[in-house]
């Protein structure tokens, strides 16, 4: 009687593939064999650009003393060398050269422009793409940035920005921005 009460044997289960090991097998398939008729290809993946800066506390610092008129540099390493990013209060630079700058409009306000020669240079270079969008998101009064970034170029509004295009040549104003350059003057004397 006690031979009847045991319970039947557990069916074995068929090992079914992971989701880590299923990719691991599309991406070895697609390097040996490409991509089968019919099978849709991967989305490529949204990159939130300039959110390694936006919450460092140098490149905060950098843009407290760029709003202020103040210098201040860090470097970053990038493609194995240390680039120096930094600002002299009207200039943000990235290597060197000006990425920014800022031109007086009135007591309180600046008009903030891109130079549109560096943009185009420092294109391919992830750490200057990054940086550009930082400091777009970091002035929350220019509101959604018309700058693009897409197939490794920049674009504002439908223009591609290039090199050698003759109606070009003017650096690109982004929008006014408020400064306390002023404020921190009076209160020194």
């Amino acid at each position: 009687m006690a031979e009847g009460l045991k319970k039947p044997a557990k069916k074995e289960k068929e090992k079914r593939q992971t989701p880590e090991e299923r990719l691991a097998a599309m991406r070895y398939n697609h390097m040996m064999y490409g991509p089968t008729e019919g099978e849709l290809k991967l989305a490529p993946k949204k990159v939130n650009y300039g959110a390694s800066y936006l919450k460092h506390p140098k490149f905060q610092s950098l843009m407290t003393a760029f709003r202020n008129g103040n210098d201040f540099k860090f470097e970053i390493l990038t493609d194995g060398r240390l680039v120096p990013i930094a600002t002299d209060g009207s200039h943000i630079t990235f290597d060197g050269k000006s990425l920014f700058y800022s031109r007086a409009l009135n007591k309180h306000e600046d008009n903030l422009f891109l130079e549109r020669a560096s943009a185009v240079q420092f294109q391919a270079n992830d750490a200057a793409v990054h940086l550009v969008f930082a400091v777009l998101k970091s002035l929350a009064e220019l509101g959604e940035p018309e700058l693009v970034y897409q197939h490794h170029k920049f674009s504002y509004g439908t223009d591609i920005l290039e090199f050698g295009s003759t109606d070009q040549a003017a650096n690109l104003l982004l929008g006014t921005i408020n400064t306390r350059k002023v404020a921190e003057k009076v209160k020194k004397t």
